[in-house]
């Protein structure tokens, strides 16, 4: 009884603890709610104040932003209006401008038409005027054939002989005169200037100049030179252009060649070749390169030497190389250098005798025939070409005018020109100076050589055995073995039809084919 009745207090006690609870928990809820309701009105009503607020900010804003655009609208509007007035205003002086300038012409054409209708009327009047004239003319030249009884043709005539006849035989006199004074002194002294100057000339003959002898110790090196199978001397031959002549000779080798820089650069490349020993076709290439490279340099030294000891000064480096490279160049078998140096001496003497620049004389003498050793062909004679280098270097005009007066292609405008003129007569008309059968020599190998040069594909050409022989080296991407064949006798035949020659020519076409690597 006792534990069930403390069952029931319990279940009673819980009951009335959970009906209290209940009915705090429905207080405390009214209260939660009561102050959710004034928090929620008081949120609302600080909402509403916001949203005033915010709305007039935006009202506010929106009106500025309207204000704003229409005064950037009516700025707009003013530059538009503005710049419609100036287009309107320029349109106005525009409009003005070309009235006037339409006024301008309608006064300009009003007095060229009263100008033009002034010159009409001058010359009718003028042509009356002439045809008056006219009639008086003819009835006086009527009357004057009346009273002479000749026509005016015939009287015209005679009075033309009468002063021809005075004329020529007035002129004839003086020039009599002048001749005769001329004579009696001029001759006298121009033959004494010119005797007293090739006195004062020490000179040389003319040499052999197409073959060098080239001096080796024992005919041992000739097997060495000539190489296996003779590829040694084919390519000398071939890198030099020159004819090497092993014979029977002894302790010596002939090197034929009409061009002397040719021969020359072969001369020092067998010196060089020989002296070292190594001969095979990479080494003679390697040296006769280099050789060439040497005879360069030694024409400019030539070159340099040569106008010291004439004392020219000033010569621009170009015309000193050209000046050494006549070292290498002859003229009728005599060499160009030495007649060029002749030529200046001679010239420095006339002219000190007649009282003029020496230096001058000396430089235009010395530079007479630079003509003759262009790098390329010209089509212009060698005076004026060395004329045109004269001029191109900066020579003075009496310099150049003597260049190219001196075989008579311009005129002559100095006293230096035919004093050039006239030594160069003198160094050229000498016993032993010249050789005319060699320029024709050399102008046929020149010649034959032009003629392989005409064809495609040729690298280089060399006339050889005093032109009984052209070897002709090709390249052998552009030329075939069947095309190297057919290449020589296209040749063959261009030089029997285009050249006259004693004999016959043989023409070897030479194609060479290289594979080069190196290992390093």
């Amino acid at each position: 009884m006792d534990i069930t009745l403390i069952i029931i207090i319990g279940i009673v006690g819980i009951a009335a603890g959970f009906g209290i609870a209940k009915f705090l928990e429905k207080k405390n809820v009214s209260a939660l709610i009561r102050n959710a309701k004034k928090e929620a009105a008081s949120i609302l009503k600080t909402a509403q104040i916001e949203g005033e607020s915010i709305k007039k900010d935006k009202l506010l804003q929106a009106k500025e932003k309207f204000l704003e655009l229409k005064t950037e609208h009516e700025q707009v509007i003013l530059g538009k209006d503005k710049k419609i007035a100036e287009a309107e205003k320029r349109t106005r002086d525009k409009e003005s401008q070309v009235s006037n300038e339409l006024a301008k012409v309608k006064k300009v054409n009003d007095e060229a038409e009263a100008k033009i209708l002034d010159y009409s009327n001058r010359v009718d009047y003028l042509d009356k005027k002439q045809q008056e004239i006219d009639k008086l003319h003819k009835s006086q030249v009527d009357q004057l054939e009346l009273i002479s009884g000749l026509s005016a043709d015939e009287a015209k005539n005679q009075l033309i002989e009468s002063l021809k006849a005075e004329a020529k035989t007035s002129a004839m006199s003086h020039i009599q005169e002048t001749i005769e004074e001329a004579k009696l002194t001029a001759q006298q002294e121009a033959k004494k200037i010119i005797i007293s100057t090739i006195q004062r000339v020490g000179t040389e003959e003319a040499v052999e100049n197409c073959v060098s002898v080239f001096n080796i110790e024992s005919d041992d090196v000739k097997g060495r030179i000539i190489g296996r199978e003779g590829r040694n001397i084919r390519a000398l031959e071939a890198a030099t252009g020159v004819e090497i002549i092993v014979d029977d000779t002894p302790e010596a080798i002939i090197l034929s060649c009409f061009d002397p820089v040719r021969r020359e650069i072969a001369r020092l490349a067998l010196h060089k070749l020989v002296t070292d020993g190594r001969i095979h076709p990479a080494r003679i290439e390697e040296v006769v390169a280099k050789t060439a490279k040497q005879i360069e340099d030694e024409i400019i030294e030539v070159g340099k030497r040569t106008v010291i000891d004439l004392g020219v000064h000033g010569l621009h480096p170009e015309l000193i190389k050209i000046v050494g490279r006549m070292k290498y160049r002859s003229s009728y078998g005599q060499n160009l250098l030495q007649h060029s140096r002749e030529v200046s001496k001679l010239c420095g003497i006339m002219a000190a005798e007649l009282g003029l620049n020496v230096k001058l004389a000396k430089r235009a003498g010395l530079l007479h025939d630079i003509g003759k050793v262009p790098d390329a062909e010209s089509d212009l004679p060698h005076a004026l070409l060395g004329m045109q280098w004269a001029e191109k270097y900066g020579e003075k005009e009496e310099v150049c005018n003597a260049i190219g007066a001196h075989h008579d292609e311009i005129e002559m405008k100095s006293l230096l020109s035919p004093i050039v003129q006239v030594c160069d007569a003198i160094s050229g008309a000498r016993p032993g100076a010249r050789r005319q059968v060699l320029d024709s020599y050399i102008q046929r190998l020149k010649d034959l050589e032009d003629i392989a040069y005409g064809f495609p594909g040729v690298k280089s050409a060399y006339a050889i055995q005093a032109g009984r022989e052209l070897r002709v080296i090709v390249e052998s991407e552009k030329v075939t073995d069947d095309a190297a064949a057919n290449l020589s006798f296209e040749i063959s035949h261009k030089i029997q039809t285009e050249m006259t020659y004693p004999g016959q020519v043989k023409i070897t076409v030479i194609r060479e084919t290289r594979a080069v690597n190196i290992a390093k």
